[in-house]
């Protein structure tokens, strides 16, 4: 019995060793490597070299004058991330999309983009589409005091086109880059 027991535990002892350590850090090293920024969480920051977010994952921002992303069925926390799993018939999403469309409608814009209505499947999408963008241009040119002109130059600036896919805006890019424009910077402390 021993003489087979033997082989199997120095079988499993192997396969542990490698496939629960020298793989994984044999990857791990690979990363750090090759893609050090995306290993490390893709991590942006803000002109003065403060980390303020993922590029991969959707913050809240509060107030008028910033961009908002994609509502989050988890409330934007990283921990219970994930949809709201309510049907398309369920009058509890039908009512809170039809409260989040009358609260962000523009008069004269059409209707609210879906996107901005509804959940992403891990409510953490980081991403717009540039026409839910622009659909908030004019409530933040109004906030700041802006010129509508700026801020679609500045969503312009922040568009990105994937490989493959439509483009898209990063709103945490986007803000970061609100708020680190200098002469949109000045033009807002001349209003507040």
């Amino acid at each position: 019995m021993l003489k087979q027991l033997r082989p199997a535990i120095s079988l499993l002892a192997l396969m542990t060793l490698i496939t629960g350590v020298a793989y994984p850090l044999a990857v791990t090293a690979v990363a750090q490597l090759a893609f050090p920024a995306q290993a490390n969480g893709s991590l942006v920051r803000d002109s003065q070299g403060t980390v303020r977010g993922s590029a991969l994952l959707a913050q809240n921002f509060e107030g008028e004058e910033w961009f908002q992303p994609r509502p989050s069925a988890a409330n934007f926390a990283t921990v219970a991330s994930g949809a709201s799993n309510l049907a398309p018939s369920n009058p509890a999403l039908a009512e809170r999309i039809g409260k989040d469309a009358e609260r962000l409608a523009e008069a004269g814009q059409g209707k609210v983009p879906m996107e901005l209505v509804t959940t992403s499947g891990s409510g953490l999408d980081p991403h717009l589409s540039p026409a839910a963008a622009d659909y908030q241009v004019p409530r933040i040119a109004a906030a700041r005091g802006m010129t509508t002109d700026s801020l679609q130059r500045l969503v312009q600036q922040n568009t990105e086109t994937p490989l493959v896919g439509p483009a898209v805006v990063n709103v945490l890019a986007l803000n970061l880059a609100l708020a680190d424009n200098p002469a949109i910077a000045s033009i807002h402390k001349v209003h507040e």
